[in-house]
């Protein structure tokens, strides 16, 4: 969902940076087959009550931190893509929190109260914990339980939001109004 979101603010700054929604069918993304299959094995792993189906703790966990292989492969053939570096870190943030717990996101208390979602045990690969490893790195941060698909949320969600921010509005093209002689002088002062 985070990504969502990112692409959506993408395109607003692009637009408002003067770009072209249009320029966005230029852009080359590789490795695209990679994200489908990433997207597939998480709804396969964490089908959260959509699907009529259950996948043990293990497996599922397994399932996901593959994902996280596939999802680090498109970074790294994507790298030169400007604001995919920054998605890349905040994968990585994510993928060391979980890793240093155990295999699940550790969500802080307080924030899953914060955004309303009812808890207990592993939900979309979060678990309650007040006490976590890395804690600076875990779901820390709660969206108000009044916003569409409120969830929890930590610095690894919020780079890969800025990156998607940066991935979509670069590509749009934006007009340059800060490079030098895009701006008239004064005065007739560039005279």
């Amino acid at each position: 969902m985070v990504l969502v979101f990112g692409i959506l603010l993408g395109m607003l700054v692009g637009v408002l940076l003067g770009g072209r929604l249009s320029a966005l069918a230029d852009l080359q993304l590789r490795g695209l087959p990679l994200f489908g299959v990433a997207v597939l094995l998480q709804v396969l792993a964490y089908p959260s009550g959509a699907f009529p189906w259950t996948v043990p703790d293990a497996a599922a966990t397994a399932l996901w931190l593959g994902t996280y292989g596939l999802l680090i492969a498109i970074v790294v053939l994507n790298r030169r893509v400007t604001g995919f570096v920054i998605a890349g870190i905040g994968m990585a943030s994510n993928l060391l929190a979980v890793l240093a717990n155990g295999g699940h996101m550790p969500a802080l208390p307080r924030a899953l109260r914060g955004a309303g979602v009812p808890f207990d045990g592993v939900v979309l690969n979060s678990v309650a914990d007040a006490h976590p490893r890395l804690t600076w790195l875990v779901d820390r941060w709660a969206a108000p339980s009044f916003v569409p698909g409120a969830n929890v949320y930590s610095i690894g969600d919020v780079l890969l939001m800025v990156g998607g921010i940066v991935i979509v509005a670069a590509a749009m093209e934006p007009r340059r109004w800060w490079a030098a002689g895009t701006i008239e002088p004064a005065d007739g002062a560039g005279d």
